[in-house]
């Protein structure tokens, strides 16, 4: 089974903490005394049996070579009597590693508390977007007012790429160069924080192919960062839209954004907007 560095941070943990802990916190039943003990709190194979596995289990579990299930994950945070603050990290490890196994390689899943909150969202476009601006979630009113995410494949479903080569989300911005240019820059000051990254190794290479712009302000070598704004809309049904957009970092998944579009209240935009979140 594959392993992820959040997988192994999670083991390191779990040992460390293993070993904070006096073999008299537990039953004694457990604890084994034919022998001298040679290690610090309690052995693997202790755990093993509070958490009602096999020792290979435990072990791999350390080794960050398997993610614990939920209720074994409940068990060891009980053993090793973790604060909130100490469970709250091993939970976003847990939560990181999940997501990092069952996505496609290079590719995060949204943090399940953004995916929650997204769910909630009924009236207003939102998504979700990681690394490389790579799309990893999306509720119903944003497919409406940007495109059907759905439709296009997981391993191309990356906001800036669509920006490019998509024609109905090329016509949806009446000042289509800024914002595609600002995806560049977003993409150029990434690829200065991660220069090994070969999935946006991948994607410049793939978009200099496809597009001319994105070549031509490549080689500009801007950066862009932008953490709020506006942006004038053309929508086929909705019209002409001046659309507000803030983007949110959640503090357990640093690398995504939550994405939010919305109109002054009361103005003809809003009421534009309604039509497509109803």
């Amino acid at each position: 089974m594959p392993s992820s560095p959040q997988l192994k941070a999670l083991g390191d943990f779990f040992r460390v903490r293993r070993g904070e802990v006096s073999p008299d916190a537990i039953p004694a039943n457990v604890v084994s005394t034919s022998t001298r003990r040679r290690v610090a709190g309690l052995r693997r194979e202790e755990v093993a049996q509070l958490a009602a596995v096999s020792t290979d289990y435990y072990t791999r579990v350390e080794q960050g070579r398997l993610a614990p299930s939920d209720q074994v994950f409940e068990t060891l945070c009980r053993t090793f009597a973790l604060s909130s603050e100490q469970r709250a990290y091993a939970e976003d490890l847990l939560n990181h590693a999940r997501g990092y196994l069952m996505s496609a390689p290079g590719r995060e899943a949204a943090h399940d508390r953004l995916q929650l909150l997204l769910d909630q969202l009924t009236d207003l476009p939102a998504l979700v977007l990681g690394p490389r601006m790579d799309v990893l979630a999306w509720n119903a009113p944003a497919a409406a007012l940007i495109t059907d995410f759905a439709r296009i494949p997981a391993a191309d479903r990356n906001y800036v790429s669509i920006t490019f080569t998509a024609p109905e989300v090329k016509d949806l911005y009446e000042d289509w160069a800024s914002v595609a240019r600002t995806c560049v820059g977003i993409l150029r000051r990434e690829a200065a924080e991660n220069p090994d990254d070969p999935e946006l190794a991948a994607l410049v290479g793939r978009l200099s192919i496809a597009s001319d712009d994105f070549r031509r302000w490549w080689a500009e070598h801007r950066v862009a960062e932008q953490d709020f704004g506006a942006k004038v809309m053309i929508h086929p049904t909705a019209g002409r839209m001046r659309l507000n957009w803030d983007s949110f970092t959640y503090a357990g998944a640093a690398r995504q954004q939550l994405i939010l579009w919305s109109a002054d209240p009361g103005t003809p935009d809003a009421q534009a907007l309604s039509t497509l979140v109803t």
